[in-house]
């Protein structure tokens, strides 16, 4: 199960409730600063604008590929580890609004990380050090370290020792 936070609503779905769990300021604010992040072709500017402007936290040497959309709302709650990958167009969500309920929850990425085009990364999620995310995947539970994972919904392709098992084979 993912680590969120569950907030239930009565009367409409949660999304009419949208702007008492999070300033539209703030909403505004995020979005501007997100698409100029997106386009930003410098990998060190894009890290300062998340980390000044957001309040993400990630680790040196991370490169946010071209058009990648961080939660709008809650990108604070987003941790990215050292020298990993985010591929074309990836998502990393920390809230969900559901029809009788939301969630919120951090996401933390590890070091070393290699996130394929196209993913959807949902709140709550952690992914391991070293692993490995095939493109198009909807990362929807905890990712080992060192694993290889893909498809939608996601599943575990390689463990971290099969992974192992299969470099030292190739470099036989």
């Amino acid at each position: 199960m993912r680590k969120t936070d569950r907030y239930y609503v009565k009367d409409a779905n949660s999304l009419w409730k949208i702007y008492k769990t999070v300033p539209f300021w703030k909403v505004t604010k995020n979005f501007i600063v997100i698409q100029i992040a997106r386009y930003t072709p410098f990998l060190s500017v894009k890290n300062w604008i998340y980390r000044t402007f957001l309040r993400m936290n990630v680790g040196s040497k991370t490169a946010f590929a071209l058009m990648v959309m961080p939660d709008i709302m809650f990108p604070e709650k987003i941790t990215v580890g050292s020298n990993s990958v985010i591929g074309y167009n990836t998502t990393i969500l920390a809230h969900e609004y559901l029809i009788k309920e939301y969630r919120i929850g951090k996401v933390t990425i590890g070091d070393g990380v290699m996130i394929g085009a196209n993913s959807t990364v949902l709140p709550g999620v952690t992914i391991g050090d070293g692993a490995v995310v095939s493109a198009g995947s909807l990362v929807h539970k905890d990712v080992p370290p060192g694993a290889f994972v893909g498809g939608n919904p996601m599943k575990i392709i390689f463990t971290k020792e099969e992974m192992e098992r299969r470099s030292k084979e190739e470099e036989l």
